[in-house]
């Protein structure tokens, strides 16, 4: 029988989330502001390594982010530390955001590449030309999605840096053993 430690997230959740926590922060490092404007200027992004490690990324949380989402349905009980009602509930809220972020993110460049008709391109050489399944579905016309994508990749880094400063909040001043729940 193996033995579940209840202060400590399982290695899986664990390595779910370092690994998406990693794949954001490069893929946000990397996309390029100005990807609308090289694009209508001819730019193909095959040729920009920067978006084609970007595009991966994306693909790569938004798969992650569902076999999490499996696995958070399934793993042992996580770790539920002692604090107020109100952090409880900042600190539930504040993960409902992420995890909606996780899937709108990826959710939102598909949209704003299939509506402006611009390529999927991933590592490897994989391409796919159209998307015409979004570019003539009826969400496309609601937004400049390009828009919506960059707002919300500023939103999950905001919201991460305020998640991550929680975490160190807790180790410094609460002791709580919050931080020490997620590490390796």
């Amino acid at each position: 029988m193996q033995h579940t430690n209840l202060n400590q997230y399982d290695k899986l959740s664990k390595v779910f989330h370092w690994i998406t926590a990693i794949a954001v922060a490069i893929a946000f490092v990397l996309g390029p502001g100005d990807f609308g404007r090289l694009l209508h200027n001819g730019i193909d992004p095959g040729t920009r390594i920067d978006i084609v490690w970007h595009e991966s990324l994306g693909v790569t949380i938004f798969t992650l982010t569902l076999l999490r989402l499996v696995w958070a349905t399934v793993r042992p009980v996580a770790p539920r530390p002692q604090m107020t009602a109100w952090m409880r509930f900042l600190s539930q809220l504040v993960h409902l955001v992420l995890w909606v972020l996780l899937f709108a993110l990826p959710i939102t460049a598909l949209l704003a590449l299939g509506t402006e008709g611009h390529p999927l391109t991933l590592l490897g050489g994989f391409r796919i030309n159209e998307l015409p399944f979004i570019a003539n579905a009826h969400l496309s016309g609601l937004a400049d999605w390009g828009d919506v994508h960059k707002f919300l990749g500023d939103v999950i880094m905001w919201l991460a840096g305020i998640h991550a400063l929680a975490a160190v909040y807790h180790h410094v001043k609460l002791k709580d053993g919050v931080l020490k729940s997620m590490l390796p």
